[in-house]
């Protein structure tokens, strides 16, 4: 397992103890070392089962079982002393990649994040959200049975934990947090005016995105949406990566789950919240409107946002300071409030 290790992440210096996303390690090399593994010991793993056995020892532990383990759908992502943990919702791929994020927020809680059923590529995805926040609670209520619950949420994610939040506190069961960032309703459910600035500026970017290519690369840029938008509707897209990869690897799992999360994003309609919406907002490169408060504000108690640099996805991939920043001041003011 240690030559595996050593050959997928071109590293020498190997424990059994060392965390592979801290050597690294991604969805693509995940991919390639589920493949090495199936080679050497003729032995088929979900790629997702590096979020629950992060180590060489764990994985030589997991691969030693006659049958795979069921693991819940909740990985660490950072450790923490206090008791009272913080729990990280995904975006549309279902997966559950905010390690970076989690190390860069200074507190001492735990930091740990939901994983969707389907990842594995064992079990169907859901298609609706408020299956997939039942299923996390009846995961949260064996992992913490009493509250008060810490809950963000990231694109896609933050309906999840909006539903979530909703059900707990319906149940008596104290939220103490609840950070949306960058989530929105899907636009059907928008009123008309914002949902009708919403879908021009989406084509007006898309008219530019495809002026600013050659001839060909604006007709593959134009056939990629048409992919898309097809793969939504439940055509599936069998191409090259998804014939050649494994069932079990995260290049076939993800788009299963999106595919789903798109279906689960159209049918859900949020409820109004009485408690706190904490909401944190990508400054740039966003099909969504300006003020999440025209949206939000109706559908929340209290409502309060702030704006970090970056666009949609590098606030949670690259440029991760700033959101880091604002979500330990959130946390801060949650558990010792003034």
């Amino acid at each position: 397992m240690t030559e595996i290790w050593q050959r997928v992440l071109r590293r020498n210096d190997i424990g059994p103890e060392d965390e592979f996303h801290d050597l690294g390690g991604n969805d693509r090399l995940a991919d390639k070392l589920f493949a090495e593994i199936a080679r050497v010991f003729d032995r088929q793993l979900p790629s997702a089962t590096i979020c629950h056995a992060t180590t060489i020892a764990a994985l030589a532990a997991v691969l030693e079982q006659p049958a795979l383990p069921i693991f819940p759908p909740i990985a660490k992502l950072k450790a923490g002393s206090e008791r009272t943990p913080v729990f990280i919702a995904h975006g549309l791929d279902g997966r559950a990649r905010f390690e970076e994020l989690a190390h860069n927020i200074r507190t001492e809680h735990a930091i740990y994040g939901f994983q969707a059923k389907g990842v594995d590529g064992l079990e169907e995805p859901f298609e609706r959200i408020e299956e997939m926040a039942e299923y996390y609670l009846d995961a949260l209520a064996k992992f913490q049975p009493v509250g008060p619950y810490l809950l963000i949420g990231y694109s896609f994610g933050g309906l999840i934990t909006l539903e979530m939040a909703q059900r707990l506190a319906e149940a008596g069961k104290p939220v103490a947090l609840l950070v949306l960032i960058d989530a929105y309703p899907h636009p059907r459910y928008l009123t008309l005016g914002p949902r009708l600035r919403l879908m021009a500026r989406r084509v007006w970017r898309h008219i530019s995105e495809m002026a600013e290519r050659p001839a060909r690369a604006a007709f593959a840029y134009f056939m990629k949406g048409i992919k898309h938008r097809l793969r939504i509707a439940g055509v599936r897209n069998h191409d090259a990566v998804h014939r050649e990869a494994s069932p079990l690897s995260y290049a076939h799992t993800t788009l299963r789950v999106r595919d789903s999360a798109y279906r689960a994003y159209g049918r859900y309609r949020p409820r109004f919240y009485r408690g706190r919406i904490s909401f944190v907002r990508a400054q740039s490169g966003s099909y969504f409107p300006d003020d999440p408060a025209s949206i939000w504000g109706k559908l929340a108690g209290e409502f309060e946002v702030e704006t970090v640099p970056g666009d949609h996805l590098d606030i949670v991939t690259s440029g991760f300071d700033h959101l880091a920043a604002v979500l330990t001041d959130y946390l801060h003011r949650a558990w010792q409030p003034e």
